[in-house]
């Protein structure tokens, strides 16, 4: 049985770039440009009604900016994933899109099958961006991250002795292999493991849990 295509929301304001963007996907066989948008504000109510499976989002506009759009994206249509596409890597609007709950960001001048790649992955439902990568851009920018609020967090109250070990072992960018080593686990239940701490901490993925971490001052 033939997969569907993965359905893509383009956002740009200059149309050159939604041009091309579209027809280097509509290349692809297992893609489909369901929509385009010339801002935040229409990125936000065309992804409400079209549901996309990856929305491609670029983040300087003017109005309201790609990282607001995916902040309220998250929020509103957590079902479709967003793709950052920005200018410089490691730079503010990249950092800014991952803390608003992006997947990944792409630079827009990456070659078109590093881009249709990285919307396979997203659209997989993974994170593109290491949990390394993500704590380098932490380090960065550590002064934009709000001071944890004084007392217990509900968001990390339900986690078991070892899921706070794993979570913190997460947030400082080591892999399932490394984790098992360290706290003398099995892979297999290092995996269970995360599993459980990104459902009790509403994580979407490895990278969302890092930044949380660091959100709630754990490192």
């Amino acid at each position: 049985m033939t997969k569907p295509p993965i359905r893509v929301l383009v956002v740009d304001d200059h149309e050159l770039m939604r041009r091309g963007t579209r027809m280097v996907l509509e290349a692809e066989d297992d893609m489909e440009v369901v929509g385009e948008s010339a801002n935040g504000q229409e990125a936000v109510h065309h992804t409400a009604v079209l549901t996309p499976d990856v929305v491609l989002m670029d983040v300087r506009m003017p109005g309201m900016n790609g990282i607001e759009a995916t902040r309220r994206i998250v929020l509103d249509t957590p079902k479709s994933k967003v793709l950052v596409l920005t200018t410089f890597d490691l730079d503010e609007f990249a950092f800014g899109g991952l803390r608003a709950g992006a997947s990944g960001f792409m630079l827009k001048n990456s070659p078109p099958d590093e881009l249709t790649r990285a919307i396979r992955v997203v659209a997989a439902g993974e994170a593109l961006v290491s949990p390394r990568v993500t704590r380098s851009m932490l380090d960065l920018f550590a002064s934009r991250i709000p001071r944890p609020e004084q007392g217990a967090n509900p968001r990390i109250a339900d986690l078991t002795e070892r899921e706070s070990e794993v979570f913190v072992a997460i947030a400082k960018g080591m892999n399932n292999s490394e984790i098992a080593e360290s706290l003398h686990l099995s892979e297999s239940t290092v995996k269970t493991h995360v599993g459980r701490v990104l459902f009790k901490i509403n994580a979407r993925d490895r990278v969302q849990a890092v930044i949380i971490a660091y959100e709630l001052g754990l490192v």
